[in-house]
């Protein structure tokens, strides 16, 4: 039996998010397609970073129809430093679905989203929510923070039945009238006041909070064991030939696939000697390199790992063609849209 929600703390929730929440560019605008936007953007990545990127994309990319018939190359540019850049390929590819099956529409319909690419329960339920103003909880990671604590949940939120579980508590939670309101609420109460270290005498749920009252809020929710973080170690190559500079473009279905990086080759500790890495150019890829310089150590991070890179400019005196690279204008470089380790590198290099 789920616990009936009172309208004494619903309305407190509404008083307090209508008074507190943040003035961001996509409430201001709430249309499906900027809610879509927003909400793939905010996956995995903080509300300061993603403002300026989805006031640009929106000026870009205005309507689903003019993401739909951009060039990917285009899509994977603006989307370059969010990282995640699945989400961006996802958009694309929805985007080029709902102009080819709804003629540029988002649907309305639940079962009709989750026929888009990329589109999950949270992002469905955020659209249906705030664009469509359903009945429909929309259940984010701050949201099951914040309903854990509520209701003192001490089941691991990483197993499906706990998260089917506060699915339920969220639905409920809604009110009939204005439930869009409140399904924003939580997000917004998770994302400002019950974060990871619990504002509790701020919060306007804390007189019927369980977890308040038995003082274990900062405890909750419980989350088993995180995956290891794995440490990997890379000699990078930047090699360039008069005005040109030799890059690759990441393989298809790999984590770093449509984004450009130089050549580089993995190591088994920080150690890196410059001749050795010439040496592993000539025997990889045929070049006859010179050694220029050692640039900036680079640390990286990405999905589950974590990467040191260690450039060093090489030069060579000729342009041969090697598989899977291409020589680009070392006016035309800053084009490309490289893997955030690699953009940091490339702009190290003084001459472009």
């Amino acid at each position: 039996m789920l616990p009936k929600k009172t309208n004494r703390e619903i309305d407190a929730l509404k008083t307090w998010f209508l008074a507190q929440c943040r003035d961001l560019p996509w409430r201001n605008h709430p249309s499906p397609y900027a809610v879509w936007v927003s909400e793939v953007m905010l996956q995995q990545t903080q509300v300061a970073v993603v403002i300026p990127y989805f006031e640009r994309w929106m000026q870009i990319f205005p309507t689903i129809q003019d993401l739909a018939k951009a060039d990917l190359d285009a899509v994977i540019k603006e989307w370059e430093g969010l990282g995640y850049y699945s989400r961006a390929r996802n958009l694309h590819q929805g985007a080029r679905y709902v102009v080819e099956n709804h003629d540029g529409i988002l649907p309305h319909l639940e079962n009709q989203l989750q026929k888009i690419k990329g589109l999950g329960p949270y992002t469905i339920g955020a659209i249906l929510s705030f664009a469509f103003h359903q009945r429909k909880a929309a259940v984010d990671g701050n949201v099951i923070r914040v309903l854990a604590r509520y209701n003192c949940i001490t089941e691991d939120i990483t197993k499906s039945p706990t998260i089917k579980h506060i699915h339920a508590l969220a639905q409920e939670m809604l009110p009939e009238i204005e439930p869009w309101i409140i399904s924003e609420a939580l997000i917004e109460l998770g994302a400002t006041v019950c974060k990871r270290k619990p504002k509790c005498f701020e919060c306007p749920l804390r007189n019927n909070c369980k977890a308040f009252a038995a003082g274990n809020a900062d405890k909750l929710p419980f989350k088993s064991s995180k995956t290891a973080v794995t440490q990997l170690y890379r000699a990078v190559a930047v090699v360039s030939c008069g005005d040109a500079i030799l890059i690759k473009r990441g393989s298809k279905g790999k984590i770093m696939s449509d984004l450009h990086e130089f050549p580089y080759f993995e190591l088994n500790s920080a150690l890196v000697d410059p001749k050795a890495l010439a040496q592993q150019l000539f025997k990889e890829m045929q070049l006859k390199a010179d050694w220029q310089e050692s640039l900036q150590e680079v640390k990286h991070s990405f999905t589950r790992y974590r990467a040191q890179l260690y450039p060093h400019s090489f030069t060579v005196k000729e342009k041969q063609p090697i598989d899977g690279y291409e020589w680009v204008p070392k006016k035309r470089i800053k084009e490309r849209a490289f893997s955030s380790g690699h953009k940091r590198i490339l702009g190290q290099l003084s001459d472009l």
